[in-house]
């Protein structure tokens, strides 16, 4: 079945808990006649406002590259690791770390049918620290795709402490449509099988939905 992600409100929903309250504060100061307050309170409504934001983007649907999964750096790559949740293979993992400034709303890099989700209590240390992968808080979404299994792996860092998945196992997912969010500093690692080649380096700036980070390698080249 095809995915029922409709979120695409401007704002992320998971926000608004976060937002109306300084909001209403603001107008109460306001009302009781403390302008400044008022307007400190306004100002933290929507900076909250502006993490949560949910742009459209204009995507390309290609299966021979990969997008970037999340707005960013790219902080790590691994030629050749492992997966717990796809035992029996190879991968080559890049990892992206997103700062408090970056959209947040997380996008598919390939298209393809969700296989498992797994969510793992962990730690909340720094995501930009090679251990995160392991020991931080973390969802995992295996995809079934045309070259075979991948893996998508929302994790949080220090001040990230809920993580949203907005698909469901069985879904069929579309190359840079939303899958999620993760709330205030994260990062993401994407497993690719050997196929794929990285088209971006460590401190690379990428775009959710829009960079290219990897490419199919052609093996019908010379």
């Amino acid at each position: 079945m095809i995915s029922p992600v409709g979120h695409y409100e401007p704002i992320a929903r998971e926000g608004y808990a976060f937002i109306i309250p300084p909001a209403l504060a603001a107008f109460g100061f306001w009302w009781q006649s403390y302008p400044w307050l008022s307007f400190l309170f306004l100002l933290i409504s929507v900076g909250i406002a502006l993490f949560f934001r949910n742009p459209e983007r204009a995507t390309p649907e290609d299966q021979a590259i990969v997008l970037s999964p999340a707005d960013g750096r790219v902080a790590q790559i691994e030629p050749s690791v492992e997966s717990g949740n796809i035992p029996g293979r190879s991968f080559k993992r890049i990892s992206i770390f997103m700062s408090i400034f970056d959209v947040h709303v997380n996008r598919w890099p390939v298209s393809g049918k969700v296989r498992k989700i797994t969510h793992v209590p962990g730690a909340f240390v720094d995501a930009r620290d090679p251990a995160a992968s392991l020991t931080n808080e973390h969802n995992s979404i295996v995809l079934d795709t045309t070259d075979g299994p991948i893996e998508v792996v929302q994790i949080a860092g220090m001040i990230a402490r809920r993580i949203a998945c907005w698909v469901r196992e069985g879904d069929q997912v579309r190359q840079g449509e939303r899958l999620g969010l993760i709330r205030f500093g994260s990062r993401l690692d994407v497993y690719l099988p050997e196929n794929f080649t990285f088209t971006v380096d460590i401190g690379t700036k990428v775009s959710a939905g829009m960079t290219i980070i990897a490419k199919k390698v052609d093996s019908t080249a010379d």
